[in-house]
């Protein structure tokens, strides 16, 4: 049979339409995530930000990159700042081709939620979308971070209500465009003083439209050639048992002492955590200033003549691995592959993972009440310490976030927190109007 050359290339495209959309997608079922195969999905990536503004947009590089990691086997890579009005058709293509998938945060500098003057409005969900927009048409995006370290300190609480309103108003718009379930998460600092409650935070109350997806830690804590226990990860193991959604390590890879071990993996991958921890993101891809880059794209260079070398470290070419931090965590995955557990098995269970209790404000420490409803759109805090510890007046006016994310309707008064007193000084808080 006689085929023509012009039906030849549609069949061509055909099939790569066919590879392309082959893509197993990546889902949040109770505490673990899973392929759309049915396979339990766990992590293996790297923090990839060759450029400030958005590294998914030369596909060339993509493509070099792409074929090393695949070396290293890793699976996912965690971009912190995207253009959501490029292309990033190339680029997606070949991580996808290489089984790499994405976790991409949503924010950037101009729209990030702030702990000292926490804040969430109708321009910052508009830039959250847009990179929604962008990314949702890609099997493989895996998911998408609110933030990242919003809160950096143990006095950081107050500003926790505007993250979960984002993860509210996030999965609102997601539903509202009938995209697919992209996981909506959370990364955190790794602050003691809200441990477990943030975690706990995020996850708790009966209204699943307003619980995140995933938690995630960046945890800068087994360094060296420490252990299970002595690193402190026995106790983030004891803080996720029974955790109702995935949780995963965001940011990992202690630089010092020299060389970079990465025996936590073995930890995270094995017996001690693998049943509850979802993988981890290693920092970072590129050699910089940091001295965190498992690779390099030649000697550093006079950035007055190459301006292409941010801070004189080229940003593109061949990667190079760097020994022996590159093989030792090449070594280290090689060895580490959690079977998990299969979709159809898991299924029947899922049901029954309970959310945690939300955290109640204690004097001295956490001071948000779990309990209490988030802030609305366009509702900022106001806190004004008194020695009275007088309750809090709410004032201003918010706007009430639609299904469609469009900000219609509006209510008048504040929400408040209850039992937010803490110590000596008493904080006073209220939402008002975001301007």
């Amino acid at each position: 049979m006689f085929i023509s050359p012009i039906s030849c290339i549609f069949l061509l495209f055909a099939i790569l339409d066919y590879v392309n959309a082959a893509t197993p997608t990546i889902s949040a079922v109770g505490s673990k995530f899973f392929t759309s195969d049915g396979d339990q999905f766990y992590i293996r990536g790297i923090a990839y930000q060759l450029i400030s503004t958005d590294p998914l947009i030369d596909t060339d590089q993509c493509k070099r990159d792409a074929t090393q990691m695949k070396d290293l086997k890793a699976n996912v890579i965690r971009v912190y700042h995207v253009d959501p009005t490029a292309d990033h058709q190339g680029c997606m293509d070949a991580f996808a081709d290489a089984g790499i998938y994405l976790f991409v945060d949503l924010d950037d500098f101009p729209t990030q939620i702030e702990q000292d003057n926490p804040h969430w409005n109708q321009t910052q969900l508009s830039a959250f979308s847009s990179v929604l927009d962008e990314f949702q048409k890609y099997d493989n995006t895996a998911g998408v971070f609110v933030g990242n370290e919003v809160l950096t300190n143990a006095a950081g609480s107050p500003a926790a209500p505007y993250v979960k309103a984002a993860v509210r108003d996030v999965k609102a718009y997601r539903d509202s465009k009938n995209y697919r379930k992209i996981p909506i998460g959370y990364s955190a600092a790794d602050v003691p003083g809200n441990r477990p409650m943030l975690q706990n935070y995020l996850a708790c109350g009966e209204n699943d439209a307003e619980r995140a997806d995933f938690y995630s830690l960046n945890v800068y804590e087994w360094c060296g050639d420490s252990s299970y226990d002595g690193s402190g990860y026995s106790m983030l193991e004891q803080n996720a048992t029974n955790y109702n959604i995935p949780i995963f390590i965001s940011e990992t890879g202690c630089r010092v002492p020299r060389p970079r071990l990465f025996t936590d993996q073995s930890s995270i991958f094995g017996d001690d955590m693998s049943n509850t921890w979802s993988g981890a993101i290693v920092y970072e891809w590129i050699e910089e200033a940091n001295n965190y880059g498992l690779v390099n794209y030649g000697p550093k260079v006079d950035p007055k003549v190459s301006t292409d070398a941010l801070d004189g470290y080229p940003r593109s070419g061949k990667p190079t691995p760097i020994s022996p931090d590159y093989p030792n965590l090449k070594n280290q995955w090689a060895t580490l592959t959690p079977a998990g557990v299969k979709l159809s098995a898991y299924s029947p269970t899922a049901g029954s993972v309970t959310p945690p209790a939300c955290p109640t404000s204690t004097p001295g420490g956490w001071i948000v009440n779990g309990d209490a409803p988030l802030p609305h759109l366009g509702q900022t805090l106001a806190t004004a310490a008194t020695a009275s510890g007088a309750t809090p007046t709410p004032t201003g006016t918010a706007t009430k976030a639609s299904a469609s994310a469009t900000g219609g309707g509006t209510v008048t008064g504040g929400k408040e927190f209850a039992g937010m007193g803490i110590g000596l000084m008493g904080v006073m808080i209220g939402f008002v109007v975001w301007l």
